[in-house]
Order: C-alpha cells, then sequence, then structure tokens
C-alpha cells in the first residue's frame, strides 16, 4: 500500500512539473496532428449560401484529412459538389447544383500522419428554416370592459427560433405596460381590457434572423365595449365573432393567466439563462414581485423584465436550484404560485481539457481528463480515433477512469488521444497527443530583446524555450558571477524573470540558459528601467471674468530618453478647434475668455511606457462682477511648541491667506528623524476653526511637525517643519497580537505572532519573550528570548497536544506588560485507528445507510476533519453480466456516524471501507465488508429489429438489457396499428413471452399497415422502460392489381373516346355559333341581367353572361372605371392573403372576389383612413421593420 501511495505521489510531481510548463512544439519537429479550428457542434447554416464546414489541423508533416458522414465514410471524390479547401480538411459544399438539404447530416472530419490521429466533434449541419405564417381566418374578438385577453402569436417554428413582436399597421410598436405585455412564447396578455384597446391592426410578426425575413400573421380585430353596447350589438356579432365574458367586470383580487396552479417545475442548464414567467390578471392591475424561497436572489445575475412580469438568471450555476415565488398583489388582495427550478449541467471542464505532453524517452507522465455535470458524466477515452481498449496494447500505458498513466515512454510510442465526456444533455470531446522526442533545447524568445519598464514597476523577462526532456532555464546579470535566484528575482516555472520592483540599479544585460541532457542554449535580453512620468505643477482653479485671459501651467518631469506628448482635454473631450486656444510645451492659454469657456481642463503627458494626467476648473463670471479667484489655501505659519512634557506637547500655527475659500481642516504631520528621516507621515487632524493642537507622543521618537490647511480647492503646501522634540525610551507599552500556535510537523510547534512597529517599540534593543507549556496541571513555562522576528519553532514535541502560549515585548529599557495566554496545537500526524462495528444497511436497490462507531480522539491524532467511505462496485450478481470495478469515494465533513451512499446499482456485488481523517490526511482503512444490493426494474432493451415483413405477419427480435438489474422473469410486448396513415393509433395488443425468448412472429395482422412496437422487460421488482419500433406490413398484390386493372379493359377505353368526341363537337360548335353573334354590348348585358349574383351561361353564345372574348381586359359589370375609361388595375398581382399575410378579402358589386389581387382599393381608404384591418405587405416594409429588431 505504502509503496502503490508513493508511486502516485510521484506521477503526481512529475504531472504537475509537465501541466505547468506544457509548451508549443515548434513546427519544424516532429509532431502528432492538432486541430486548430472547427465548425461548431450545432453548425446552422443559411441554405442561400454554400456550406463551408471547418477542419484545419497543424503537424509535423503536415496531416491529410477524411471526414465521415452520418457515421460512415464520405467519399468527397464521388460528390461533384463538394471540394476540399488545399492543404486543409475544410469542405466546400457548392448549393448551385444541389439541394442544401440533401447535406444535412452529421460530419467528423480526421487528421492524420504518421504520428496520430485528431478527430474532431460531431458536427451537426442545419440549414436556416423561415416557414410561411399558416393560412388562417381570424373573426374579430367582441370582449366586455375590465376582462383579461390573450391574443395568441403561435408563430411557425423555425430554426433557430423567430424573435417575435407585435406592431400596427403603420410599422409602430404596439405600447406594453404592466397592464399589457408580450409572453415569452410570443402571445399578448391583457390583465384587463380597456375601451382604448379596441382597434383593428393588432399584428404578430416574427423575424428569422438567420435568413432576416420576416413573417406577419393576420391582422387580430379586437373591440372593447361595455355591458350595454355588447346587448345592442350582439345579434350583429353572433355568427362571426368570439364573444367573450357577459358579466358585469367588477374590480377582482388577481389570478394568475401563466402559469396555472399553485406550483410548477423547469429544468435549466448551467451556464444557460433561466426565464421564469408570472402574467396575471385583476382589476386594478396587479403589481407582481419575486422572491427565492430558499436563499437570496443573485443580484449581480438577475434581471427583470416586461415589467417585472419575467426574472432572468444569466450564467445559472448550481446554487441557483430551489424555489421561486412570484406573487401578484393588488389592493384587494394577492396570489403566490412558486416555480421549482432544477439544475443540470452537460459536461464541463473542471481544471482545463487534457493538454498535450512532450515527453524524452524513459520519462513518466499522466494525461488527465477531469470534468463534472449533473447528471454525473461517464468517460471513454480513445487513441487515434479507436477505442483505446481496442487498440494495441502498450504496457507504458496504464487507464485509470478520467487518467492515463504513462511510465517510462519510448520512442513511437506517440499517439493522439481523444477523451470523451457525455451525459444526457451533451458530450465534450479533447485531443491532447503525446510526444516523445529527444530534442536539446532552444529558446524561443527573439535573440536581444530590449525590455523597457517604468521605475518601480514590475519587471518580466521572457525566456520561452522548447526542449524534450524539458530544458532547466537559469539567469544571470551581466558578469555571470552567480545565478538569479533569489530576492529581488522570482524565476517562474515557464523560464520568466520577475522582478517585483524594478530599480535603477536592474538595467543591464541578462543571459537565460535552457539546459538538458542533450545540450543548452544561452540568449540574451536587455532591461532599461526608466524614470515616471511626473507632473509637477499642476494647473489650478481659476475664475475668470469674460473677455480676459486664462493660464493653465502643467509642468512635467520625464525620462530624458523618452519622447514626450503632452494632449489637452475639456470635459474629458477633445479641445475645441479655436484660435483663443494656444498650447504650448507647459502650458494651456485661453484668450479673450467667453462663457462656453467654463469646463474641466485636463492636461495628460504621455511617453510610450507610461503618463500622468491632472486637471483644475474653470469658472467663468461676468464682466462687471469683480473677480473672486478661489485658490488653494498659504501654508500656516510660525509653528510653536510649548507645554512639553514626557508623552504630550502642544502645538500652535497661524494660519495662512484662505484665498476667498474657507479653512476646512488643518492636517498635522510629524517625521521620525531617528528611525525614518525623509518620510512624513499623518499624526492627526483639527477642524478649520482652531489653530493650536495638544499632541500625544511616543517613547524614543525624533519628532519634527508640519502643518497643511484644507479648502474647498485644494490642501495647501506643508509649512516650514517646526523644531524637533526628542522622547526618552521607555520599556513597550503593549505585547504582539495574533498570537497562535500550530504545527508544520507532528513533531513540532510553530508559535508566531504579528511583531510591533517602530513606533510601538518604544526603544532600543526590541525583542521578544516566548513562553509555552502543555495544557496540563502544574506544568512549568518554558522560555526563550527571539530577536526582532514574528515566528519561532518549537521542536520534540508530542504529536497534537494543546499548549498554552504567551509572548511578551522587551527591549532595553523593560518589559511590557503581562501578555495573555494564547492556546494552540503542536502538528498533526495521520490517524492510526480505523473505525469500528462498521456495518450496511440497505434501504432500496440504489440506495444503502453506512454506520460506524467514531475513532477515539487521541487516536485520531489531529483536528478531525471527517469521514471518507470507499466503495466499489465488484460485479453484478447476473451471470451475463462483466466483471466491473467502480472505485468511488464520499466524503463526509464533520463528526458523523452514519452517511447515505446513494446511486448505486441494483442486483450487484458492493465492497467497501471507512476511513477517518483529520488536517494531515487519512487513517487506515476499516476491514474491508460487502453487501448485495436487491433486484430493481430492469433497464430497456437493447435492440428491437423488424425482420421477415410478410403480407399479414412480421418478427420481432430483441436483445436483452444491457442493465437487468436482476433476473429477467419475461417481456411485454404491445403493438397497435396507426389508423390512416396519420398520427392516430388503433386498439392496443399485448402479449407476455417468456425470459429465454428474444424473438416472437406475430399473424393475422392487417397487410399495408404502420404498426408501432413496444418492448419492456421485467423482473421480481416490476417493469422497466420500453424500448420502441415501428414497421409496416407488405401490400397485398392481388388487391392492387385489381385496382389497377380497370384502366387496361378496353370497354372503358371506348367509353372515354367517346366522350372525348362529344366534346370536341360541343365545341365546334360553340365556336361557329360565336363567329355568328358577334359581341354583346354591356348595356345589352346590364338590361339582361340586373341581378349581379345570377350569372346564367347564354344559350346562343356558350358564355357567361358576365364576360366577353374580348382581349382588351374591359372592367367588370359593377366595378369602378377611372374618368378616362381605363381600368385601374393594381401593381402587384401576387396575394398577401395566400401568404397568409393580407387583409380580409371583399367581394365587389358583380360578386368577384377583389381583395386577392388589390391592397386597399381607393374607395376603401376614402372610408376608413387608417383604421384599415388590412395587413401592409413585409417585403414593402422591411426596412421599417429593421429598426425595431
Amino acid at each position: 500500500m505504502m509503496e502503490r501511495r508513493r508511486m502516485e505521489a510521484a506521477l503526481l510531481v512529475l504531472f504537475l512539473v509537465h501541466l505547468a510548463t506544457t509548451l508549443e512544439v515548434p513546427l519544424d519537429l516532429p509532431q502528432p496532428p492538432t486541430i486548430t479550428h472547427q465548425s461548431p457542434k450545432d453548425y446552422i447554416i443559411d441554405p442561400r449560401e454554400n456550406i463551408v464546414i471547418h477542419c484545419e489541423a497543424k503537424g509535423k508533416p503536415h496531416p491529410s484529412f477524411s471526414w465521415t458522414r452520418n457515421g460512415t465514410h464520405f467519399d468527397i471524390d464521388e460528390d461533384p459538389n463538394v471540394t476540399m479547401k488545399p492543404h486543409t480538411g475544410t469542405l466546400v459544399v457548392d448549393i448551385s447544383r444541389a439541394k442544401a438539404e440533401h447535406y444535412e447530416c452529421v460530419y467528423q472530419c480526421t487528421a492524420r500522419n504518421k504520428h496520430g490521429t485528431a478527430v474532431s466533434n460531431n458536427i451537426v449541419v442545419q440549414q436556416s428554416r423561415s416557414p410561411l405564417w399558416s393560412k388562417e381566418k381570424i373573426k374579430p374578438i367582441v370582449v366586455q370592459e375590465g376582462v383579461s385577453l390573450v391574443l395568441p402569436c403561435r408563430p411557425p417554428a423555425g430554426l433557430p427560433p423567430p424573435i417575435i413582436f407585435w406592431m400596427d399597421n403603420n410599422f409602430q410598436r404596439l405600447p406594453q405596460s404592466s397592464r399589457v405585455s408580450q409572453s415569452l412564447n410570443g402571445d399578448l396578455y391583457f390583465s384587463s381590457v380597456r375601451r382604448e384597446d379596441s382597434r383593428n391592426d393588432y399584428i404578430c410578426y416574427a423575424r428569422f434572423p438567420y435568413t432576416q425575413t420576416i413573417q406577419q400573421k393576420q391582422p387580430i380585430t379586437v373591440r372593447v365595449l361595455n355591458l350595454d353596447a355588447i346587448n345592442d350589438t350582439m345579434a350583429a356579432f353572433y355568427n362571426d365573432t368570439d364573444l367573450f365574458s357577459e358579466d358585469p367586470a367588477d374590480e377582482r383580487k388577481p389570478t394568475f393567466l401563466i402559469p396555472s396552479g399553485p406550483s410548477s417545475s423547469k429544468m435549466v442548464l448551467r451556464g444557460q439563462v433561466l426565464e421564469m414567467e408570472c402574467i396575471a390578471e385583476g382589476l386594478p392591475t396587479p403589481e407582481i414581485s419575486w422572491t427565492k424561497v430558499s436563499g437570496d436572489l443573485p443580484a449581480k445575475r438577475t434581471s427583470f423584465l416586461h415589467y417585472q412580469k419575467t426574472l432572468r438568471i444569466v450564467d445559472v450555476s448550481e446554487s441557483d436550484a430551489g424555489d421561486y415565488r412570484c406573487t401578484a398583489r393588488n389592493r384587494l388582495g394577492s396570489v403566490h404560485h412558486t416555480i421549482h427550478v432544477t439544475v443540470k449541467a452537460a459536461p464541463y471542464w473542471i481544471s482545463g481539457a487534457p493538454r498535450n505532453l512532450v515527453l524524452a524517452p524513459g520519462e513518466s507522465s499522466v494525461l488527465t481528463c477531469r470534468a463534472s455535470g449533473t447528471p454525473k458524466p461517464s468517460v471513454s477515452w480513445s487513441m487515434n480515433g479507436i477505442p483505446i481498449e481496442n487498440s494495441p496494447k502498450d504496457l507504458s500505458r496504464k487507464v485509470e477512469d478520467d487518467t492515463i498513466i504513462f511510465t517510462d515512454v519510448q520512442t513511437g510510442s506517440s499517439a493522439v488521444y481523444q477523451c470523451n465526456v457525455s451525459n444526457d444533455f451533451g458530450y465534450l470531446l479533447s485531443n491532447a497527443f503525446v510526444n516523445v522526442l529527444s530534442e536539446s533545447p532552444r529558446v524561443l524568445t527573439p535573440a536581444n530583446k530590449v525590455y523597457q519598464i517604468i521605475k518601480n514597476h514590475q519587471a518580466l523577462l521572457d525566456c520561452a524555450s522548447f526542449g524534450s526532456p524539458i530544458p532547466k532555464i537559469t539567469w544571470f546579470k551581466d558578469s555571470r558571477s552567480s545565478t538569479l535566484d533569489g530576492d529581488p528575482y522570482i524565476l517562474h516555472d515557464n523560464g520568466t524573470l520577475e522582478i517585483h520592483v524594478a530599480q535603477a540599479h536592474n538595467s543591464g544585460k541578462y543571459t537565460c540558459v535552457a539546459r538538458n541532457i542533450l545540450g543548452n542554449y544561452e540568449n540574451h535580453i536587455y532591461l532599461e528601467v526608466k524614470e515616471p512620468t511626473r507632473i509637477l505643477k499642476q494647473p489650478e482653479y481659476k475664475v475668470v471674468q469674460m473677455g480676459r485671459s486664462v493660464v493653465f501651467e502643467c509642468k512635467v518631469k520625464h525620462d530624458p530618453s523618452l519622447i514626450p506628448t503632452m494632449t489637452w482635454l475639456k470635459d474629458d473631450g477633445e479641445l475645441p478647434d479655436d484660435e483663443r486656444l494656444i498650447v504650448d510645451s507647459d502650458s494651456l492659454t485661453i484668450t479673450d475668455v467667453t462663457d462656453i469657456d467654463a469646463g474641466v481642463y485636463t492636461c495628460i503627458m504621455n511617453t510610450t511606457l507610461d503618463h500622468d494626467s491632472a486637471s483644475a476648473e474653470l469658472t467663468v463670471v461676468e464682466a462687471t462682477t469683480p473677480a473672486v479667484v478661489y485658490e488653494r489655501p498659504d501654508p500656516p505659519t510660525d509653528l510653536e511648541l510649548t507645554d512639553q512634557k514626557k508623552r504630550s506637547v502642544q502645538l500652535t500655527w497661524i494660519p495662512g491667506d484662505e484665498h476667498n475659500s474657507p479653512i476646512q481642516k488643518f492636517l498635522i504631520q510629524y517625521e521620525d528623524s531617528l528611525h525614518h528621516r525623509g518620510h512624513w507621515h499623518n499624526l492627526t487632524e483639527v477642524p478649520g476653526t482652531r489653530t493650536t493642537a495638544h499632541l500625544k507622543l511616543s517613547p524614543y521618537i525624533h519628532y519634527t511637525f508640519r502643518v497643511l490647511a484644507l479648502n474647498a480647492v485644494d490642501l495647501s503646501r506643508p509649512s516650514f517643519p517646526s523644531r524637533m522634540v526628542k522622547t526618552e525610551p521607555a520599556a513597550p507599552d503593549e505585547n504582539p497580537t495574533g498570537v497562535q500556535g500550530f504545527g508544520t510537523e507532528h513533531d513540532n510547534l510553530v508559535i508566531s505572532w504579528k511583531p510591533l512597529s517602530g513606533l510601538q517599540s518604544n526603544g532600543p534593543g526590541l525583542h521578544y519573550k516566548v513562553m509555552w507549556r502543555q495544557k496540563v496541571v502544574d506544568s512549568d513555562w518554558t522560555t526563550v528570548t527571539v530577536a526582532n522576528n514574528s515566528k519561532f519553532v518549537v521542536s520534540g514535541t508530542p504529536t497534537f497536544v494543546p499548549y498554552e502560549l504567551k509572548v511578551q515585548a522587551v527591549n532595553d529599557h523593560g518589559a511590557g506588560p503581562e501578555p495573555a495566554i494564547a492556546h494552540g496545537y503542536s502538528g498533526e500526524d495521520l490517524p492510526v485507528a480505523a473505525p469500528e462495528n462498521v456495518q450496511a444497511v440497505l434501504l432500496n436497490s440504489t440506495l444503502a445507510e453506512v454506520h460506524w462507531d467514531p475513532v477515539p480522539s487521541k487516536l485520531i491524532r489531529g483536528h478531525l476533519k471527517g469521514y471518507k467511505v470507499y466503495y466499489w462496485r465488484e460485479r453484478s450478481l447476473h451471470k451475463h453480466n462483466p466483471h466491473l470495478v467502480e472505485n468511488q469515494i464520499l466524503t463526509f465533513s464533520g463528526n458523523h456516524t452514519h452517511r447515505m451512499l446513494p446511486g448505486l446499482h441494483p442486483f450487484s456485488l458492493y465492497s467497501f471501507n471507512v476511513r477517518v481523517y483529520n488536517g494531515k490526511g487519512e487513517g487506515p482503512p476499516s476491514p474491508p465488508l460487502q453487501f448485495e444490493t436487491p433486484e430493481g426494474v430492469p433497464g430497456v432493451p437493447t435492440s428491437l429489429l423488424v425482420t421477415n415483413p410478410n403480407l399479414d405477419s412480421l418478427t420481432l427480435e430483441w436483445s436483452p438489457p444491457h442493465d437487468r438489474n436482476g433476473r429477467i422473469t419475461g417481456y411485454t410486448l404491445k403493438y397497435q396499428p396507426v389508423v390512416n396513415n396519420s398520427n392516430e393509433l388503433g386498439p392496443v395488443e399485448e402479449l407476455a413471452l417468456p425470459a429465454n425468448e428474444t424473438s416472437v412472429t406475430l399473424l393475422n395482422l392487417k397487410y399495408s399497415t404502420r404498426y408501432k412496437f413496444y418492448l419492456n422487460a421485467k423482473t421480481v421488482r416490476g417493469a422497466g422502460l420500453a424500448i420502441s419500433q415501428e414497421a409496416v406490413t407488405v401490400v397485398d398484390e392481388a388487391v392492387a392489381s385489381r385496382q389497377v386493372d380497370i384502366a387496361t379493359q378496353g370497354w372503358f377505353i371506348g367509353l372515354m373516346c367517346a366522350i372525348a368526341l362529344l366534346i370536341l363537337i360541343l365545341l365546334i360548335i360553340c365556336f361557329i355559333q360565336r363567329n355568328k353573334g358577334g359581341k354583346y354590348p354591356v348595356k345589352e348585358k346590364e338590361d339582361a341581367h340586373t341581378d349581379p349574383e345570377f350569372q346564367p351561361m347564354k344559350d346562343d353564345d356558350c358564355t357567361f353572361g358576365e364576360y366577353s372574348d374580348n382581349e382588351d381586359h374591359k372592367p367588370l359589370k359593377g366595378s369602378r372605371t377611372p374618368s378616362n375609361g381605363t381600368v385601374k388595375r393594381d401593381d402587384s398581382d401576387d396575394s398577401l392573403v395566400d401568404y397568409g399575410e393580407g387583409g380580409d378579402g371583399q367581394f365587389n358589386e358583380d360578386g368577384s372576389f377583389i381583395g386577392q389581387y388589390s391592397g386597399k382599393s381607393a374607395s376603401r381608404e376614402t372610408a376608413e383612413g387608417h383604421e384599415s384591418s388590412e395587413a401592409p405587405s413585409p417585403i414593402n416594409a422591411m426596412n421599417s421593420l429593421n429598426s425595431f429588431v
């Protein structure tokens, strides 16, 4: 066991080394393929454009490409419409010669060379669809004022789904509010209707984003009436309208329109957007509010839409699961609805996708594919596109769940490994190669590269390298006297040298050396540390009269080797292009000031490395007003120290000129020339009305004071310093804080504390008196003296024993006060005992409860963290199932004595043990125990196939379930016919089949009939889920032949010829009569036919009374003709009604249906104006709509 742990630890170290130093292999070296670009998994294409399916890869030698389509090899050379781009695997499908739907398939790209094979994701290609709205005639809706109303949209299903919005005839969005709003499915909801809601142009539009087309629904007419008006007009609308509530619409408490019932549930995937809506009706209009029952809403990811009716949470995580409550409330009451949200998760990487490995012969490492998801995903491995269990055996490779361990790899072992992680909601596929190379080092960072850094900033010097084995990087500076591996240098794992705070003396020539067993390589890099850019004199606040001039100064200091650029801004924008504004190298002058010049002016000094900026405000006043100048105050003067005592002194001063802005406060600072000469520290502040301060002093400080004044403009310059005040040393007034004890090894105790500052030391010779003793009765204190440090390590202590601790500050003038006692423990060690009386209690076929006695505290030898249950499935109890070992660990924090084991497999043998763990690690396992889970319901049968279909019979063959979960006691087969090629199902037949059968022949079926079959397996615990299949019986050829025979009979052919001859004779007679009779004038027709609804055929010319044979398009009887005698024709013969987009068809006076062939007629425009219910053409209105969507 210990040997195995050491091996795992060594492999972990190797893994971390390779993980931290993952490098790109230079393309001039041999390497397996790496896919660099591919189309998305769900690839929606525009059917109007050529299909481009991307697949690009790199490798040495350059990889070749091939494709599969729907799981089988796709021979591109056999399809004249498909070409592959040179040097890539990208496919281009020319749809000018083929239909896009023929290429709606699942594609997968393979890139291979002699070192391995990489595969792409499964790319599902689907063309976008924007179907037309189905034709429908929408009746006007008459509704009583005050009631609720829902206008359905029901757009056609598209790919991707369309964006829905409601507009009127003028392409203006319909106003929405807390009373009227659109739901997530596109329907328009009214919590209560008003008279102003009456209109005849409620139009629902659907925009399909891929094809950029817009479809519209037929306009909906809504008429809102009060009860009296409904009674008066009920008869008029009874036959062709939908009439809503007849009861008076009084005020009422809210009820939900959606969702229905007191509660509902919703499932959402991790990382997606969760949208929940509650729309209520009521009078007055209800207000909607949301709460999370089981916690707080995530403030940063939550928003409310549609007037609080929609709750939207972005980037959903597992913590968002729970119950959400929406409340609708008005003054008459409230109603609640609870939505239970479940969060599932498609697989996602825990620590990133597997990374490429570059190994030298004889090295070892691991390839890890660690992902999570809900439900827990399964992990499968492939090598060069072939399942790893079917790949050639390799003694240097061992697969353990989500990890492949490589030990002592050899040349020729290079390959590409595929990790596939999947669950019910998706999959992750990742390629990672193992490249076995022997390569001497090379440095990839350009030689003689120059880094320029600003002083006091971080410097990062790159030394990117490659080699196999991985090179070790060392750095030298200038003379190369020693390596750079200590303060102030930090060497990162990728070879980068960091100087956390660069100073001028860090400038110079640096050399990085990459070295492995095959050689070394060095590269030179130069660092130049530059002085920072600083504004020495900032522009100041100015008040200037109109017509005068003003100057803003901005004096800057910068590194002389850097080229500076001065830029001025006004109100964070560019300066106006005005010759009155004069920019010099260190100032901005504004002449002849006007009121538009008022604002904030900012000077910015830029160099190639840094910048500095400062701002000041300009106030412009009238010329007749005496100029009031607001400036920062002058510094205080005449600082005087009086009434000096051992620990205090009185400071007084005289304020400087306020410059028209009252002093708000004074800031008193001090310099300690004994400990921090040249550094000024803030000591205290006093109000601006005072000119004296009583200052508390600390021992062993050489004080010098200065005072600054602050007004609304800025701080003044500092005053001249006061005389020096020296305080005498004294013993410390306080002891260190934060005293604690802990162990880093099993036999030590680390005592740590927060040391005193120089100001707190009170005198020279500061040190600490550290005391400790075991927390037992009559134990003596052990004392040591520690120099000015922050910790002390006590060695040789017993394992995990409580201690009492004290740390006292001492200097040359005495000790501090008696310190308080702190508590700590010596170091932990691994527990030495396992839990006892371990047993398992089976609760059902998938759940067990494990019990144990707690481990005594003295045997834990550390802080109890919890218990771990290791359990694994040895095998299924069914003889046909293979031997399985599925190691799992459940960790339970805290002092528990029983816990549940969920997710067990029914009818299986499990082994388990229990271990206690502390801060150091795990203790020994308890003796292994076993338990058998009872039988459960079986899984779905593996397959169901239909064979030997005949006229009235067929055979079904199936395979037993993969997860039997017990002993199969039989199968149940149900089947039923599908009636008349529709989705209606006929009566169900049921058969009970024995467990040892895997096929059955069904007799006495109907010929040429489609049947649905359902098959499930049974155990003693019940029936499992069913697998379904469909099949059609063979057509009766005899009946079909009888149906065709009539067309080949002689008598039938003769009859058809006679009828055709009679029709020909009748046509000749009509033609002769027509030439003899001529044309009838319109007036004569009108006299002969006064009733336009009765149009009999004329006997004398074989024509209908409404038409003539003239080719001049004379107007129809009763139609309106312009005064010039010509017929007014519509500009378009197309019909929006044919596409469900036109208005209601209208009949002309002569009964002809002209609504299909015209837009708005002139008469209708005159009569109805903008109240027309006809929908406008979406083609003419496309540009208008795009402005809204």
